[in-house]
């Protein structure tokens, strides 16, 4: 299986991914071409081969022309130059458009969707592209309470982030629509300026479309944004697994060139393209859903049954994913419990406090584990008693599990009178025909 791994250990952004893509081997004109088919006009794409921290990439640039009647505009132009650093550059100009709308820097969700469905690209790409801004558009709109179709983008609207997303999707298509897999997401630290105003990284933005996606983030000391919006929506929509590479052999590999000069490290994005190994391949080609989450526990021998059983209670209130005991036998042989807790990583510190603070225990244990999951859906079947909801799991696109849901099976045997397992004998006999 085709496979491209994004070692973003400095970070991601649109131009940074195209760059990269570039140097794996994408074609800059036949992507420019596929770019072409949006009919937005107004804007310059340069692709050059220069050098950051000593390191060979590409940088691509996306530079706004002068709106009519600021400068003089050249007509479409190819330009080549050779330095002593063997720097390559291919420019590509496009005209003005006489209509003030193209080269605006602000569109909302329905203009950017309007512009990409309007176009000639391919189905892939525009399905793609759409799933891209919809996750800015849903991070954006729950940050300041609109729907996503009214979302504003501004920075993300502009020409600039236009190309790199709906150019992001047109390299990966270009690129044989490889299986994407991501190093772990490493973000830096201090503050930027942007349309909402000076805000601390991670942006809001950022932040919301990677916990949208369930992806863990850390941060480095490095005092400057290292994920973009666009780079994080990119990583949310594509990458399959956030994890270090295992059981991947190279076969080429591209770097993209960012703009700053890092102090803890090289502003490049590396990408590899190779092949699974057999035993990863297998695994890659299920489409489970994977994320990790962190496991506490905690051994206890003297803690009142009834307080155990509110505890329980109260940390599902809490957000925990799961919580649970078991019996075990501990020294002295003295009978006790094992209490478990599954939670979100971010929630580590806050339900091992919850446990130190409304349980006997004196300590707790943690570590994060990988989880496998169905692709999971809520459908409504019709019974020989009422409708039921049935949780539906699938894999590959093939119902594998499939269980009634109790809450609304329960409420169908109060409504109707009857006992609630000849409504989930009902239920089932719905799922098995």
């Amino acid at each position: 299986m085709k496979t491209l791994y994004l070692d973003i250990f400095s970070g991601i952004s649109g131009d940074m991914f195209l760059g990269a893509m570039i140097d794996l081997g994408v074609d800059a004109k036949k992507l420019e071409n596929e770019l072409s088919k949006l009919n937005l006009e107004g804007y310059l794409i340069n692709v050059s081969r220069k050098t950051k921290a000593n390191i060979e990439g590409v940088k691509f640039d996306v530079h706004l022309l002068p709106k009519e009647g600021e400068a003089q505009s050249g007509s479409l132009s190819h330009s080549h130059e050779h330095s002593h650093e063997h720097s390559h550059e291919h420019s590509h100009s496009h005209s003005h458009s006489h209509d003030n709308d193209e080269h605006t820097h602000e569109r909302n969700f329905d203009d950017i969707k309007k512009l990409i469905n309007k176009s000639s690209l391919s189905k892939w790409v525009k399905e793609k592209s759409v799933a891209v801004f919809r996750r800015v558009a849903e991070a954006e709109g729950k940050v300041h309470g609109m729907p996503p179709d009214d979302v504003h983008f501004h920075e993300v609207g502009a020409i600039d982030s236009i190309i790199d997303i709906i150019g992001a999707c047109v390299a990966l298509e270009l690129l044989g629509k490889p299986f994407v897999l991501s190093a772990p997401v490493v973000e830096g630290t201090g503050w930027v300026d942007c349309a909402h105003g000076r805000f601390p990284v991670p942006t809001a933005a950022t932040l919301e479309i990677l916990t949208a996606r369930g992806v863990t983030v850390k941060q480095c000391d490095e005092p400057h944004e290292l994920v973009t919006p666009t780079g994080a929506a990119i990583l949310a929509e594509f990458a399959e697994r956030f994890e270090l590479i295992k059981g991947l052999i190279p076969e080429r590999i591209g770097y993209g060139l960012g703009t700053r000069d890092m102090h803890t490290r090289p502003n490049v994005l590396r990408v590899v393209l190779g092949k699974l190994d057999s035993f990863d391949e297998q695994t890659a080609s299920l489409d489970w859903h994977s994320d990790t989450v962190s496991v506490i526990e905690t051994n206890l021998d003297d803690i009142n049954a009834e307080h155990l059983g509110y505890f329980v209670e109260e940390a599902l209130k809490d957000g925990a994913l799961d919580v649970f005991y078991i019996p075990i036998q501990m020294k002295k042989n003295r009978p006790g419990v094992l209490l478990t807790i599954l939670c979100n990583n971010v929630d580590v510190d806050r339900f091992s406090e919850k446990i130190l603070r409304e349980t006997s225990a004196f300590g707790v244990r943690h570590s994060n584990v990988d989880r496998r999951k169905l692709q999971r859906e809520i459908s409504t079947l019709d019974t020989t008693i009422g409708e039921v909801q049935v949780k539906l799991g699938r894999l590959n696109g093939k119902v594998i599990q499939a269980s009634p849901e109790y809450e609304s099976c329960r409420e169908l045997a109060l409504k109707k009178g009857v006992a609630l397992k000849d409504v989930y004998a009902a239920a089932q006999k719905a799922i098995e025909d």
